[in-house]
């Protein structure tokens, strides 16, 4: 893991702690989570299936977020940019 992958991981941390967080439903932090901590301990994308699983899950959340209101689409795509700046370097952007 490099400093810069959990520095990712901690601005996900800070959304989901902050008021970002509290629209979030149990089951949606859940899926942030679990997207955060694969993409976090992945190696090689093009060997992990999880991980590549985990770029899609995030991307559909957010779309859902922005799609029922709840999130706006700056939010929407901060969480992602943080989440897939937990994983390699191909997926940081």
């Amino acid at each position: 893991m490099t400093s810069r992958r959990a520095e990712a991981y901690g601005r996900v941390v800070r959304i989901l702690n902050g008021p970002d967080g509290q629209e979030l439903q149990p089951e949606e932090v859940d899926r942030i989570r679990l997207a955060s901590d694969s993409l976090l301990f992945c190696e090689d994308v093009e060997l992990d299936s999880d991980a590549r699983a985990a770029a899609d899950e995030i991307a559909d959340l957010a779309v859902e977020l922005v799609e029922s209101g709840r999130w706006d689409e700056d939010t929407a795509e901060a969480l992602v940019s943080d989440v897939l700046a937990c994983g390699p370097v191909a997926f940081a952007g």
